[in-house]
């Protein structure tokens, strides 16, 4: 089985980036910054779907809430 598309921000850069994940948990080759296109996609979403979106985890609990002004 392929490695699926992972995407993921970088703690020490801020950096959304996408790639592949090595079973160490390491970057494979090849991973790009993706950070605009992300932020772009995330606001034209908020605004489509309405603002705010708010995402929770598993138990329900509020995690983030998002506004696109």
């Amino acid at each position: 089985m392929k490695n699926k598309l992972r995407v993921a921000t970088s703690p020490l850069t801020n950096t959304i980036f996408a790639g592949k994940i090595l079973k160490a948990g390491m970057w494979a080759k090849g991973k790009q910054d993706v950070t605009i296109d992300c932020l772009c996609a995330v606001a034209e979403h908020v605004k489509k779907f309405g603002n705010p979106v708010e995402v929770t985890n598993e138990e329900g609990k509020l995690i983030y809430k998002i506004i696109v002004e």
